[in-house]
């Protein structure tokens, strides 16, 4: 008998447990000007999350309510933000688990961000996730890529004293296409390596695409895109010149993590229409090449160095190939930084190169549904839509008047669990 009440206890504890789980995944929000990705606005309206998921979205009050309610006093509700291309990891990885992965993973929330996908992270982000999954820590979404070498490494001339900092400082991609041919990977070492990122839990291949006359570069893209596809591991790809951007194409990656920099889309036609007819999402990654300014008004690199202004044209042509690609219908386009700097000051630098040449209402759709699509999960997120994640921001102001405003972030939901509240 004692036993059998222990059970019952037991079971009445795992029951509360899971209605206090789907409690807390289910909430309404009413009141709200709502943006909901697709460019439909509704003035007044709600929305209801039950279980994680929603339920609902229409205008004015809602039919049945669940969960906690929250009036958003006529504020702005959107999408939770996405971040399509980011290194989230800093320092001796063990050490940042231990001692900030739980701050940072909540700066991310308190920006307004709900997913974010990690492009080249060790395996503590991948613990990072479980934590997450598990509840033991706050923290978006994650999605973890892990590099696949497309060549071995060409020995520097005798004597070349290798550059300090942030290898960006020095992109290959910048120097004129010449030289020897990069060494090939055997196939057989760049499987084993596939097949270790697929066991360790990674969610994407990434490779990088430096091509050198007759290298192996695009035939190991081809070969790693095959491998990984059969895996369930689609390929990301950075190329950050024009040049790369098309060798990367003929490999068909499932994204380019990159907007070419390095060479005028706008007076090549050619490339232009190469890059549209292949229909392949690409993030913005704008701000790399813009300074980023601290307290103290200095302009630093990615690598908290000084900005190194020998790479400052990146900074134009960046944004300018970004509305040619615009212009000439590639609609996939999604929001990503490629840096480190917390996700608040992120979003501050790259809403200052996205504006310079798309319209508040475009950003909105880049940050939203395109980056959901670039992280290939557009069908749960990026959206307001029934059925989707219940991931959802309230900010203050009106952000397809001002980019600026989506700074303002009061709240943040993920998955119908308010997870950031700013202190009144």
């Amino acid at each position: 008998m004692h036993r059998n009440s222990c059970l019952r206890g037991l079971v009445a504890v795992l029951l509360l447990a899971a209605a206090a789980t789907a409690h807390a995944q289910s909430v309404t929000v009413t009141n709200a000007r709502i943006l909901d990705g697709t460019g439909k606005v509704i003035e007044r309206g709600s929305i209801v999350v039950r279980d994680g998921r929603i339920a609902s979205v229409a205008a004015g009050a809602p039919a049945s309510p669940v969960g906690r309610t929250i009036d958003a006093k006529g504020m702005t509700v959107l999408p939770g933000y996405i971040d399509a291309h980011r290194h989230v990891v800093r320092g001796n990885p063990q050490e940042w688990l231990d001692k900030n992965a739980t701050r940072e993973m909540q700066e991310f929330l308190d920006a307004g961000f709900t997913t974010v996908l990690g492009a080249i992270d060790p395996p503590q982000l991948i613990e990072t996730r479980r934590r997450i999954e598990a509840g033991q820590m706050k923290g978006p979404r994650l999605f973890v890529g892990q590099i696949i070498p497309l060549a071995g490494a060409i020995p520097p001339p005798p004597g070349t004293p290798r550059a300090p900092g942030d290898p960006a400082r020095t992109d290959p991609a910048r120097q004129p296409f010449g030289g020897p041919a990069a060494p090939a990977i055997p196939r057989d070492v760049t499987l084993k390596q596939i097949e270790a990122a697929k066991a360790a839990g990674y969610d994407y291949l990434k490779t990088v695409m430096n091509a050198t006359p007759g290298g192996p570069e695009i035939e190991t893209q081809k070969f790693i895109v095959a491998e990984g596809r059969k895996r369930g591991l689609p390929t990301i790809t950075h190329a950050v010149s024009v040049r790369d951007t098309l060798a990367a194409l003929e490999g068909k990656p499932a994204l380019l993590v990159h907007t070419p920099h390095i060479g005028d889309l706008g007076a090549d036609p050619a490339a232009l229409r190469k890059i549209i007819d292949a229909k392949i999402p690409m993030t913005s990654t704008l701000q790399v090449f813009l300074p980023h300014f601290g307290p103290d008004g200095k302009p630093l690199f990615r690598d908290r160095g000084p900005f190194p202004f020998d790479t400052l044209s990146s900074a134009g042509q960046g944004p300018v190939n970004a509305r040619v690609l615009w212009e000439a219908g590639l609609k996939d386009y999604g929001y990503g930084t490629d840096t480190q700097w917390p996700p608040r000051e992120s979003l501050f630098d790259e809403l200052r190169a996205l504006s310079l040449v798309f319209s508040p209402a475009d950003i909105v759709t880049i940050l939203t549904k395109n980056a959901g699509f670039a992280t290939m999960h557009g069908k749960d997120i990026g959206t307001i839509e029934v059925g989707k994640y219940g991931d959802l921001v309230i900010v203050d102001g009106d952000p397809l008047a001002r980019a600026a405003d989506l700074l303002n972030v009061v709240t943040t939901i993920k998955g119908g669990d308010v997870v950031f509240e700013k202190r009144k």
